[in-house]
């Protein structure tokens, strides 16, 4: 068997301050193609009961891991084909732990293009380097040099021009040249330059000459600066995109006699001529290798820092998102409105299938009104909707208004969808897939519909960077991006569940042990011969083997099979421990599922083996308990203030209920119903002081807010969570943002995509630089 690597196993086990037998056996299953959710869920006592996040974690470092080794066999292999690899250097490769250690130990042997260096080499000037390094105090400088002078040399540019050394200048400025490269190719100065940088370098934008009115939306950011250390990551972000764009110029640089003073004792001995001759080379080295090379490194450094922060923050907005509270099944009649278009109107069966589309048009003259009126009320009764769905884009709050007008029985909620991303889905592969007979409006109104009664299931057709919860979206690393929202997800849909015999496409893809072809071959099999009656008929689907069974089997759910125990999170694997629960106290497994009494004469002790632990046994009493039961918040239904349906309509002072939409470093954005978010900075959280925004709001949570300003001509809303907000107040010098799709920190263009912009100084408004942008809606 193809075992973990020990060196790494034991790493991990003293970085993440885990037992070795964790790490070692997660480390095997993960080889043997076990999933993260399949490992935390059914192999709680081979891990020890370790959670997704240390099962990820433990992922993510073996890869990272994998690729030091791979880059160090690399190095190895470069070196020994050159024949430079010594024992000395093989040891240093083997010993180092990072790849940043690795590659300054490579450094000097990289194979470089035409240097200063290369070229004072080629001047012959390498012997003269040697004496100089020496610092000999008995060294004549003037002596050594003497024999350079004059002396001819053809340098190796491809043009074979013979040259001379022309003065002693000429061949003492070529030796510092060498000894320059050499002092940036060392690898404990790179180090503790490193460190320098890391702990005390500056990171400062300025506006580029003549860009100041084009670049306005980085107003902030004209002259700006702070340490790197404590830059945000919104901040950092935010610099980096106006250089991209062309509007500033950003740089991170240290104190440099700081710097000189960790980099020339080194490399400087005593007090001669050619101690002299080393200390500007040092200089020069620090001057024009080595800062910029620490500058490049810092920039990514900070750059995959400010990566992980915004991408934390957008997997924890969207797995709030996914797993916001469902209706259930239910018949909706789901509506995306709209004035001139009309509102579209569909009708969804208790399963998501679309049984009628049809248009209405309530604000186009009475007559228009009252057939909308007549048709919207039929629908109701003819259907018997049991839900109504609004979008809440252009027209929403107008939309809503029109419908609760009706006199619909109270019974049936009225509830404002977010649309984010649906007109993404409508025009997506997936929708045309679904629904080939239909055109967009049909298909954005079906996906309103269907978020209502199921978020998740419907948002896993989109890519996760289109719902619009996101900070920099598009700013950052993509691939490390995708794979952490791609976790979001797939841990989302398996701790939810799938129901086997409703589930799109999609939705089973995302299911631990599946991908996109068994899947579809899961939906083959259900349409060619009906509903799957068991767990133990999907080893009947075409390409999906034991493995992936075992895999998927405890997340997938048959409601109505014959056994009980498949509608249940209980595993197969599991079915005779339970199985021999029953009979041994002399029930059925359906009346044990049903029977607390009976459960409780269960003595779970009795049930240890040396595979199946208490850990296991207990999740499986309480799943008997509530088999199947779906872990998200039961649905509430909530309403927005009525009057309250546009920007207009505010009034500072006013308490209203809203829906979080976006959470971020700098604070939270809240849908209260006018087409337009407001922002609740982090200082008006809560009374009590807020680091992260994160530990106090969650995406799709239900608040109520103050209003505190207004600014119509800036499409500008500024709320407050506080028990005593002041109305109108200086903002605070604690760190702010505006919001704006079109600003410096604008994500992917849908509603909570934002700029996220510096502290703003004291005394400063809403109308200040600070809040420097409006969230601007895309439907």
């Amino acid at each position: 068997m193809d075992l973990p690597n020990p060196d790494h196993v034991l790493r991990i086990t003293q970085e993440l301050s885990l037992k070795v037998h964790q790490v070692a056996t997660t480390a095997q299953l993960l080889k043997e193609g076990a999933t993260v959710p399949f490992i935390a869920r059914y192999r709680k006592e081979a891990t020890g009961e370790l959670d997704e996040v240390a099962i990820t974690s433990i992922r993510d470092r073996l890869e990272a891991l994998a690729a030091l080794d791979e880059r160090r066999a690399a190095i190895t292999a470069s070196l020994k084909e050159r024949n430079i690899l010594t024992d000395d250097l093989a040891k240093k490769i083997a010993g180092a732990d990072t790849l940043t250690a690795l590659e300054d130990i490579y450094l000097p042997f990289r194979p470089k293009k035409r240097t200063r260096a290369t070229i004072a080499k080629e001047k012959g000037l390498e012997p003269l380097a040697e004496i100089i390094w020496a610092q000999d105090p008995a060294t004549d400088l003037a002596a050594a040099v003497q024999p350079h002078i004059g002396h001819e040399y053809t340098a190796d540019d491809g043009k074979n021009v013979k040259s001379k050394i022309a003065s002693a200048d000429e061949a003492l400025a070529g030796a510092r040249d060498i000894l320059a490269e050499r002092i940036s190719d060392d690898a404990a100065a790179r180090a503790k330059l490193r460190a320098l940088y890391q702990k005390d370098a500056t990171v400062s934008s300025k506006v580029i000459a003549g860009k100041e009115t084009e670049g306005a939306k980085f107003k902030d950011y004209f002259d700006w600066s702070e340490s790197l250390a404590k830059a945000p990551s919104h901040r950092v972000l935010a610099m980096r995109r106006g250089e991209k764009e062309l509007f500033l110029m950003m740089r991170v640089t240290v104190n440099e006699t700081a710097a000189l003073a960790e980099l020339e004792p080194m490399f400087v001995k005593g007090k001669s001529p050619a101690s002299d001759q080393v200390r500007l080379a040092a200089q020069d080295s620090f001057k024009r290798l080595l800062a910029p090379a620490m500058e490049t490194e810092m920039r990514l450094e900070t750059k995959k820092r400010a990566d992980e922060t915004a991408i934390k923050v957008f997997a924890d907005n969207l797995r709030e998102l996914l797993l916001a509270s469902p209706l259930g099944q239910k018949n909706v009649l789901a509506i995306d409105p709209g004035f001139r278009t009309g509102c579209k109107c569909v009708i969804l069966d208790r399963q998501g299938k679309l049984l009628h589309n049809d248009v209405v048009y309530p604000e186009q003259g009475s007559h228009k009104s009252e057939e909308a009126k007549e048709k919207l009320s039929g629908f109701v009764k003819f259907f018997q909707i049991e839900a109504i769905a609004i979008g809440n884009g252009t027209a929403g709050r107008e939309t809503e208004t029109f419908v609760r007008s009706l006199g619909i029985p109270s019974s049936i909620p009225v509830v404002m969808v977010n649309e984010s991303g649906a007109s993404i889905y409508s025009a997506s592969e997936v929708a045309r897939e679904e629904f080939p007979d239909h055109d967009l409006t049909v298909r954005g109104a079906v996906s309103i519909g269907r978020r209502l009664m199921d978020p998740l299931a419907e948002l896993v057709k989109l890519d996760p960077k289109s719902i619009g919860v996101g900070q920099y979206q598009h700013d950052v690393d993509q691939n490390a991006l995708k794979r952490s929202l791609d976790d979001c997800v797939v841990s989302s849909v398996n701790g939810v569940g799938v129901e086997v015999n409703t589930a799109s496409k999609q939705l089973l893809s995302y299911v631990s042990g599946l991908n996109t072809r068994t899947a579809a071959a899961i939906i083959s099999r259900r349409n060619e011969k009906g509903p799957f009656s068991s767990r133990a008929d999907l080893l009947e689907v075409s390409g999906l083997g034991p493995k992936a069974y075992e895999q998927a089997a405890g997340f997938l759910r048959i409601r109505g099979a014959a056994n009980p125990l498949d509608t249940s999170a209980v595993h197969p694997e599991s079915y005779p421990i339970v199985e021999k629960m029953a009979a041994d106290v002399g029930v059925s497994v359906a009346d044990l599922m049903r029977d607390q009494k009976a459960r409780s004469k269960i003595k779970l002790e009795s049930y240890v083996t040396e595979k199946v632990g208490l850990p296991t046994l207990n999740d499986i009493l309480s799943e008997l308990a509530k088999p199947g039961r779906d872990p998200r918040q039961k649905f509430e239904a909530f309403s927005f203030t009525d009057g309250v349906n546009k920007p207009e309509d505010l009034k500072p002072g006013m308490k209203l209920p809203g829906i979080v939409t976006n959470v971020t470093a700098f604070g939270a954005f809240v849908d209260i119903g006018v087409h337009q978010d407001g922002l609740v900075h982090v200082s008006q959280l809560s009374d009590n002081f807020v680091k992260d925004a994160s530990e106090v709001v969650k995406v799709s949570q239900k608040v109520t807010v103050t209003v505190t300003e207004v600014d119509l001509a800036r499409k500008r809303i500024a709320l407050s969570m506080k028990s005593r907000p002041e109305i109108g107040a200086k903002t605070s010098g604690a760190p702010g943002a505006g919001g704006s799709r079109t600003g410096p920190g604008g994500g992917g263009g849908n509603r909570g995509n934002f700029n996220s912009a510096p502290a703003p100084k004291p005394q400063q408004s809403l109308g200040g630089d600070w809040f420097n942008a409006a969230l601007n809606k895309k439907r």
